[in-house]
């Protein structure tokens, strides 16, 4: 499946590289670009970042980044892109695409009464809506206006952010915070393609977690039922749809688009 988007020289971010969606988003994108594409990784686990880097095409100039992104400045994330920008720097691309995948569900056992620990919310925004803003601010910063680069950003949101659930008010207020600062950028960054992109239920280790731990007991067995009924979708289905809705582009930047919207 080709999507012009991807076509060309390319400079790939994407974060939580390491494993579940960001895994297969990176390894899906990866053989639709040019030759001489950039791809830059980022997660916590270096071991996982490699076998990901392993399985992308030669043709590809592959950098990993093992760092926590909750506690990284902005000064350090520009060292880390700038790595691998190399010595020709942004213009030398066609295309700039970052994929702010990273997150975490939060601690999904409690109520909202029970949520009174200041350093633990700290904790989930620094990583889930501090982190992303911040490096997206710096990506901007190299692929500015003008260098002339065709830019896209994809934010990985939820159905969480626009729709609350029962024992999931970090998770739920972190991707509403996340989402709305994207719908802002897009606004204020008319010249760049912003997406929200709910991938839907995917089977992943966020799922296991919500299946084993969720406080809400309701919830809990409709994720439950999601599996039994097969209805959990795989990481590769996900990513299939998601390079779909980009090839048709019928999504107006800014826009929340799930993985089951016509």
């Amino acid at each position: 499946m080709s999507a012009p988007l991807l076509s060309g020289k390319v400079f790939l971010l994407v974060t939580g590289a390491s494993r579940g969606i960001g895994k297969q988003i990176t390894e899906s994108f990866a053989t639709l670009l040019g030759n001489g594409s950039v791809v830059l990784l980022i997660a916590r686990n270096e071991n996982g970042l490699k076998e990901t880097a392993q399985k992308l095409p030669k043709s590809l100039s592959v950098h990993t980044a093992s760092m926590n992104l909750s506690v990284a400045t902005a000064d350090e994330l520009k060292d880390v892109v700038r790595k691998a920008l190399g010595s020709e720097g942004a213009t030398q691309f066609e295309k700039a695409i970052i994929i702010h995948n990273a997150g975490s569900l939060g601690d999904v056992s409690k109520p909202t009464n029970d949520m009174k620990d200041l350093t633990t919310w700290r904790n989930y925004y620094d990583l889930n809506v501090f982190s992303p803003a911040i490096l997206n601010g710096v990506f901007m910063e190299f692929f500015n206006e003008d260098t002339k680069v065709t830019r896209l950003v994809i934010n990985i949101t939820s159905l969480c952010g626009i729709q609350p659930s029962k024992s999931l008010a970090y998770y739920c207020t972190g991707k509403a915070a996340r989402e709305m600062f994207f719908k802002v950028f897009a606004l204020e960054n008319p010249e760049v393609n912003v997406l929200n992109y709910s991938p839907g239920p995917v089977e992943t280790d966020m799922q296991q977690v919500l299946r084993k731990n969720l406080g809400d007991a309701d919830g809990k067995k409709m994720f439950n039922d999601f599996k039994a009924s097969g209805s959990v979708l795989t990481t590769e289905q996900t990513v299939n749809r998601l390079i779909e809705i980009l090839k048709l582009q019928n999504y107006k930047s800014g826009d929340h688009v799930d993985y089951y919207d016509k």
